[in-house]
């Protein structure tokens, strides 16, 4: 099969997007509005960009014409945490990911518990295994959406100890959540290893 991505309605591309890039980590992203209420809402555009600074991007699209909670929110607090789901938090957020009135707390509605960040104000999910304090480092509009993408610089790591092996998180205990094409999803708790080519000896 060959297709023309010029060919594609804006549903067909997606469908075909979200099929091809599997599995797809998820970012789960707490925010504040101005009036200090909470958002947490799941996204699987996202990905690392550079380790030093620590960077990475979520893209959030648009529901009807306009911007989501997530990026109301990144763009005024310009703020975030991230967080990665694992494989017993993951119907709580898929929970999160519901069409919820403004100002409704996801927190609340998957039954999640609070927990105050050091850097940032938006609080962290306290059930989950690792989370990113973050703050905006830059924002755009991609595509014809269009996108929210934004670059969010971690300044802050909390990973719960029991997921450390050798001082990092461990894939196999984390088990965390990636997002497939529709309602799939996969988790991390069996890896497997290949070792990179080695670079030839000189003579």
């Amino acid at each position: 099969m060959e297709i023309a991505a010029q060919d594609l309605s804006g549903r067909e591309s997606y469908r075909l997007m979200i099929a091809c890039l599997v599995p797809r980590p998820i970012a789960w992203v707490s925010t504040v509005d101005l009036g200090a209420r909470t958002n947490l809402a799941p996204f699987s555009y996202f990905g690392g960009v550079t380790s030093a600074p620590p960077i990475v991007m979520v893209s959030v699209g648009r529901r009807q014409g306009e911007r989501k909670d997530t990026a109301r929110n990144l763009l005024v607090s310009r703020e975030c945490v991230i967080h990665i789901p694992d494989r017993a938090l993951a119907e709580k957020m898929v929970a999160t990911s519901a069409d919820v009135g403004h100002g409704v707390d996801e927190f609340e509605l998957a039954g999640l518990t609070k927990v105050a960040s050091t850097d940032v104000r938006a609080p962290r999910v306290a059930e989950a295994a690792i989370a990113m304090e973050a703050h905006l480092e830059r924002h755009m509009e991609v595509g014809e959406g269009p996108n929210d993408v934004f670059l969010l610089e971690v300044t802050r790591f909390h990973v719960r100890d029991d997921v450390l092996v050798d001082g990092v998180p461990d894939p196999a205990v984390l088990a965390a959540v990636g997002r497939l094409g529709g309602t799939g999803y996969c988790d991390t708790a069996a890896p497997f290893s290949i070792e990179r080519p080695r670079p030839p000896k000189s003579s």
